[in-house]
């Protein structure tokens, strides 16, 4: 079981939060270091305003050694598939090749708003997605000295050199996730390495994986090649009241995070944890929002990895 630290920076952290975060993260011995791709707060001031998720990740590169570095999940109508290959690519040149890839269609209208970046229908944005992928995965396995070409309704190529390459020889492993129940699978199947479903109850986890199984099957694709993993809030404690801390320090209900979350003491986290094994789970993304209590993590790796 790899656990993966994940962080939210738009709720207000500068790089040298998400640096100390990474860097403990690495110390530590978790697999990843992952950061949502969001410009606009969600409930809160957000001070000092938002980091950009792939210069972040530039910069982190450069500054660990071991971890994975990832996104959960830039959004495809944020960046032009072209540039968002180059800048993606050039990251995991810069990491040694440590780059996972997570895109989505994107959500949240409000940042879209905010920042000019335009925000169509649902229906565009799942289009704009899969032709976002069909460009990016297009463009990383273009064969040195060949160029690539693509006619979509959204975006169109024509002779791209297609160059930089990712340092990995397929490019970075790709992430997709969500809970919907046709578009999602169907993408996930065509051109993702592992499928995330996020702070789904047990039972709705298995069945997302269930339904991306399926949809590998319907294109002959191997399931089994595809990691199945699981993102929760972390709220961990030695004692209660280190868990009440913790969960009053991100506005969050100790209850409500035991039941939607991964909350509670290390034998509880563990627990919870072997049944998501049993429902399928591979992976598993640590949502850590309070990022100035770099002793959560410690404790986690300390006593509940140990008993995974």
């Amino acid at each position: 079981m790899e656990l993966r630290i994940f962080t939210e920076p738009q709720q207000g952290a500068t790089y040298d939060d998400l640096l100390a975060v990474a860097l403990a993260t690495e110390r530590c011995g978790f697999d990843a270091f992952f950061r949502s791709d969001h410009f606009l707060p969600m409930n809160v001031e957000g001070l000092p305003g938002p980091t950009d998720a792939w210069i972040t990740l530039a910069g982190l590169a450069r500054e660990t050694s071991k971890i994975r570095l990832g996104t959960l999940v830039t959004s495809a109508t944020f960046r032009r598939a072209g540039p968002l290959a180059i800048s993606v690519a050039q990251v995991d040149q810069m990491s040694g090749g440590r780059v996972d890839f997570g895109i989505g269609a994107g959500w949240y209208e409000e940042e879209h708003q905010a920042y000019g970046i335009p925000f169509p229908s649902l229906k565009e944005r799942f289009e704009l997605l899969d032709e976002s992928l069909a460009v990016i995965t297009g463009l990383w396995r273009t064969p040195v000295g060949e160029t690539f070409s693509y006619d979509g309704t959204h975006l169109a190529v024509k002779d791209s050199p297609a160059l930089p390459k990712p340092r990995q020889p397929q490019g970075p492993p790709i992430v997709i996730g969500g809970g919907g129940k046709k578009k999602t699978p169907a993408l996930a199947a065509k051109y993702a390495d592992e499928f995330n479903a996020p702070f789904h109850p047990l039972d709705a986890a298995r069945e997302a994986f269930a339904r991306v199984r399926l949809a590998c099957e319907a294109i002959d694709r191997d399931p089994t090649e595809l990691v199945c993993s699981s993102t929760f809030v972390l709220c961990c404690g030695r004692n209660e009241e280190e868990v009440t801390r913790r969960a009053a320090a991100i506005g969050r209900e100790v209850g409500e995070l035991r039941e939607n979350g991964l909350a509670g003491s290390p034998a509880e986290l563990v627990d919870k944890i072997g049944r998501y094994v049993d429902a399928g789970t591979q992976r598993i993304y640590l949502q850590t929002l309070d990022l100035s209590d770099l002793d959560h993590l410690e404790l986690v790796a300390s006593e509940v990895v140990p008993q995974l």
